[in-house]
């Protein structure tokens, strides 16, 4: 799973003042007899250990004698904390994984638009900064999902997946009527992951500059974001949402679904590798979060998978390039990246459960221009930072019975005062 994290004010001043020096030092490396070492910090898991990075790159090394590949590992601090203070420390990494450009940052980072690899890399427009392509990945995130119990739907007489979002409330209506608890969330920030679901796959289509308009302030919440905001108060009234939901943390949210205790869960997809290690699962389905209208194309939000950029300080940036080439269009090296943290991308299959054969279906019939950020966005489509906590305050207070016109008035007013 991804979560956007930003840089601290100081250093994002460390990192502009550094900004001049890495520009003037930086020397591209080619090919040829040259012994480069080539340094890549990356994010280091229990699933992507340094051993796995050794193996994955290893091919690499062997078609390139020359270069040798260096992982670096973050430790605890993590790779979104670790790129400042090494920028400021004057030793930054070459490559740098898993951390999603942002106009701060970009000033630092090699302007990939070149590459026909990077240009054309899953959601690279959506992440393109100006007009520049300061990175690639290997795949998305799904983020517009709903989960289902296949066992639930047809003790309810629930034959067809729904297309529109009365049709999932309909649904929703049949799964308590057959006993079932409808809606599985929880506190956290799992909370506004429903209310995401609900609105952005229409708001996108009708509003494609929704995230630049809102920061701006030529939109407002409470025209744009209403028809979801009163679906999500109206589950909540008719229990579909349990109001003590949010005492429910997010592992133990996880193996209520895992373990077929309701019927219907809003995550990403990264859940489908949850649900592939899990000893026991209840069967599980998926489809996209549908629209209001069924005439409309929905929305899709998605996060890049194991984005990787070149630091403009880099002395081997031709050698990096390489690099990175390699693991965003080597089918073995993608195909295994896929698999290890359970991402997906057309054209590229690894050893699925039937979870994940069903995700990767929605991938294929998602046109690349359907896919829209979630939270406080991306690239250039972004909301002031602190949103995403106050969208989750303000869908909490509807589990709490709060209006949902006291909620829109109070995300409009949140917006006004921080309104770009």
């Amino acid at each position: 799973m991804i979560k956007g994290r930003h840089l601290t004010a100081l250093s994002l001043a460390s990192v502009a003042a550094l900004s001049l020096a890495g520009c003037a030092t930086s020397t591209p490396s080619g090919d040829g007899d040259e012994k480069i070492e080539l340094s890549m910090l990356v994010n280091v898991t229990p699933n992507l250990t340094e051993e796995y990075w050794n193996e994955l790159v290893a091919p690499f090394e062997e078609a390139h004698e020359n270069i040798d590949v260096v992982i670096q590992n973050p430790g605890a601090e993590g790779v979104h904390a670790a790129v400042p203070r090494l920028l400021a420390a004057g030793d930054a990494p070459d490559i740098v994984q898993s951390m999603a450009p942002t106009t701060e940052l970009a000033a630092e980072l090699v302007d990939l638009s070149e590459y026909d690899w990077a240009t054309s890399a899953p959601l690279a427009d959506q992440y393109s900064i100006d007009g520049k392509y300061y990175m690639a990945g290997i795949g998305v995130q799904l983020q517009s999902l709903f989960f289902y119990n296949k066992t639930a739907f047809a003790e309810a007489g629930i034959t067809e997946l729904p297309k529109t979002v009365d049709e999932l409330t309909e649904a929703l209506g049949k799964l308590q009527d057959a006993g079932w608890t409808p809606v599985q969330t929880g506190g956290d920030w799992m909370t506004s992951h429903t209310l995401q679901a609900i609105g952005l796959p229409s708001i996108i289509p009708e509003y494609p500059d929704w995230f630049q308009e809102m920061s701006s302030g030529e939109l407002t919440f409470s025209e744009t974001y209403a028809d979801a905001v009163d679906t999500y108060a109206d589950w909540v009234a008719e229990g579909y949402i349990p109001k003590d939901a949010l005492g429910i943390k997010y592992p133990d949210a996880e193996q209520a679904f895992l373990s077929g205790e309701t019927a219907v869960y809003s995550m990403g997809s990264w859940f489908a590798g949850t649900q592939a290690g899990a000893a026991e699962s209840a069967d599980i389905g998926v489809f996209r979060a549908p629209a209001f209208d069924d005439g409309t194309q929905p929305s899709m939000g998605a996060n890049i998978a194991s984005p990787y950029s070149i630091m403009k300080s880099s002395e081997h940036q031709d050698a990096a390039a390489q690099l990175i080439e390699f693991l965003v269009t080597d089918q073995d090296a993608v195909s295994s990246q896929l698999a290890v943290d359970g991402n997906f991308r057309d054209g590229y299959e690894y050893e699925m459960t039937p979870l994940g054969e069903e995700l990767l279906a929605i991938v294929a019939d998602t046109p690349a221009d359907a896919y829209t950020p979630t939270g406080n966005g991306y690239g250039e489509r972004t909301v002031p930072s602190e949103y995403s906590n106050e969208l989750n305050t303000q869908t909490q207070a509807l589990i709490g019975g709060t209006p949902p016109q006291d909620v829109l008035d109070a995300m409009d007013a949140w917006f006004l005062a921080n309104a770009n």
